[in-house]
């Protein structure tokens, strides 16, 4: 057992949350990240056991296009503001784990720099993939080179060039030796080459114990990011998008076969790194049509296989909408003090506290066993079983209360967690009820009575939906719609040859081998237009 296998995780986006400038002047460090200390004290009283941030490094704007791996940026402060932030998250019993953007670099980074100035005489020329000095690029340079998601200000590192792998294994350790964090995860990392990826996990055992490297993967077999030669976990992208289009659907079947489809493809002994909302995508809050399933959302966070994430903001349930040309409402300034009694008198916050201190005293939780129990389109059951004892979940996403008649095992009651209700099992069963948009965790008899945190159900209203009265469409001119041209593939045509429309048809040609592909399915590969992404993806399936 390591340590991030009992981790709740708090995310912050430091630039967004210190309210930082959108733009970096190079100019004196401003002590923004000091300012983030008193979250610490919150992260704890709500549960959160670890601490993701980042981006932090030296960079031009939003974080991800680094110039200095071994600085922190000047519009958060200085080396020795993180140093003492980790350090004061370590004595509150927060692990650190930092965005490692090692895909990419930014166009003043001193690699990319020098090959600006010394072109083919740059002893850099091959730390970047596919330069070619007899392009262009947007910035006109006068030489081409592979970016990252079509945006010139990224340059795509060439992680073959064992130049390249041993600095970025050496900023591992300088920031394990200078800073003394707990882990990294590693940005577009289903982009990444393998084996690089490779030399960074073995850095990883080699610096620190349970050092633990989680990579963002959006499609694609997890399991061949995440094993036992590369990364310890990756995002569950899968999951998130289930938990709040099951509930706006109110469709419980999206989550069951989600779960399912993710067992089956890591063997189910992977714990991914689950989570509802972040900094590139919208609030949880904004999501949710009703606003009262946050309640039945979370539940599932919590108690499903997996390391939940909290996304700074969302336990108080503010919204965070994303803009087509601006993400800059989906990372907040936030001030501390706005929020000091959140954990006594904010809804949302107090659930989320609640499930914090469920899951701290609830091993099953962490390591039990998941068999689905009871499955409609409104309400869902499961358990989780661990030395004998089966952990009970329920949750509903209708307007009406349900009840639920479950296997008790080997237990003769029942307490639910959240609300300290008591049942008694009657031949082998329990017989629940379920408020309208809400969920609860039941525990068997056994556990201690604080295991209970006795939380009423949380008031979190359903907005009030507007009346539109109904034009009748005037009617509509007749046009002949023009079928799209089915894409052919040539089978004999190596991946890395073929278009973005090649390698989506040939992913949907092997998920269909595996069985009937969903629309669900069908939206994830027409959605994902990134080459390089897309190549892993199909290069994932055995």
């Amino acid at each position: 057992m390591a340590w991030y296998d009992e981790a709740v995780f708090y995310h912050i986006y430091p630039l967004g949350m210190t309210g930082a400038p959108k733009t970096n002047d190079y100019g004196e460090p401003v002590h923004r990240l000091s300012t983030l200390l008193p979250w610490i004290s919150h992260i704890r009283e709500i549960g959160c056991n670890a601490l993701y941030i980042g981006p932090l490094f030296e960079s031009v704007g939003h974080g991800y296009e680094t110039t200095d791996y071994k600085k922190l940026d000047s519009r958060l402060g200085t080396n020795e503001d993180l140093t003492a932030f980790v350090s004061e998250c370590h004595k509150n019993g927060i692990r650190v784990i930092l965005d490692g953007v090692f895909n990419h670099t930014g166009r003043d980074f001193f690699a990319f720099r020098d090959i600006r100035e010394k072109r083919e005489s740059s002893q850099y020329r091959d730390w970047y993939c596919n330069v070619n000095f007899r392009g262009n690029n947007s910035f006109g340079d006068g030489f081409s080179y592979e970016n990252w998601g079509g945006y010139d200000l990224l340059a795509k590192l060439n992680q073959r060039n064992p130049a390249v792998r041993d600095y970025i294994c050496d900023v591992i350790r300088f920031w394990v030796k200078e800073f003394d964090i707990d882990g990294i995860r590693l940005d577009a990392a289903d982009v990444m080459d393998f084996d690089y990826m490779k030399a960074l996990r073995q850095t990883a055992n080699e610096v620190k114990p349970d050092f633990w490297l989680m990579g963002e993967v959006i499609h694609g077999n997890y399991s061949r990011w995440a094993n036992d030669g590369t990364l310890h976990s990756v995002t569950n992208y899968m999951l998130h998008k289930a938990l709040y289009s099951a509930h706006n659907d109110h469709n419980y079947f999206e989550i069951a076969h989600t779960i399912k489809y993710v067992n089956d493809m890591t063997g189910n002994r992977l714990k991914l790194y689950t989570f509802v909302d972040n900094h590139d995508v919208e609030s949880i809050y904004t999501k949710l049509r009703n606003k009262a399933h946050f309640v039945p959302v979370h539940v599932l966070l919590y108690t499903l296989q997996g390391i939940p994430s909290i996304y700074y903001g969302s336990e108080f349930g503010i919204e965070g909408r994303k803009e087509k040309f601006s993400d800059d409402s989906l990372r907040p300034a936030l001030n501390s003090e706005d929020y000091s009694n959140a954990a006594q008198t904010n809804p949302c916050t107090m659930l989320i506290k609640a499930l914090g201190t469920i899951r701290k005293n609830t091993p099953a939780l962490c390591y039990g066993d998941y068999k689905e129990l009871e499955l409609q389109t409104t309400h869902f059951a499961f358990s989780r079983t661990l030395d004998g004892k089966s952990v009970l979940v329920t949750v509903n996403n209708a307007d009406k209360d349900v009840c639920m008649t479950l296997p008790a095992g080997n237990s003769s009651e029942y307490v639910g967690a959240l609300s300290g209700e008591r049942v008694i099992a009657d031949n082998g069963f329990i017989r629940v009820n379920v408020p309208a948009s809400y969920g609860e965790i039941w525990l068997p008899d056994g556990f201690k009575e604080d295991y209970s945190v006795h939380v009423k159900p949380v008031e979190i209203k359903k907005e009030t939906e507007q009346v539109t009265i109904k034009k009748e469409p005037e009617p509509e001119k007749k046009t002949e719609e023009k079928q799209p041209e089915p894409v052919v593939i040539n089978i004999d045509k190596p991946y890395e040859e073929m278009t973005v429309e090649e390698l989506q048809e040939a992913i949907l040609e092997k998920m269909r081998r595996n069985g009937p592909v969903t629309q669900y399915m069908l939206g994830t590969v027409r959605e994902n237009t990134h080459h390089g992404s897309l190549l892993n993806w199909v290069r994932s399936f055995r």
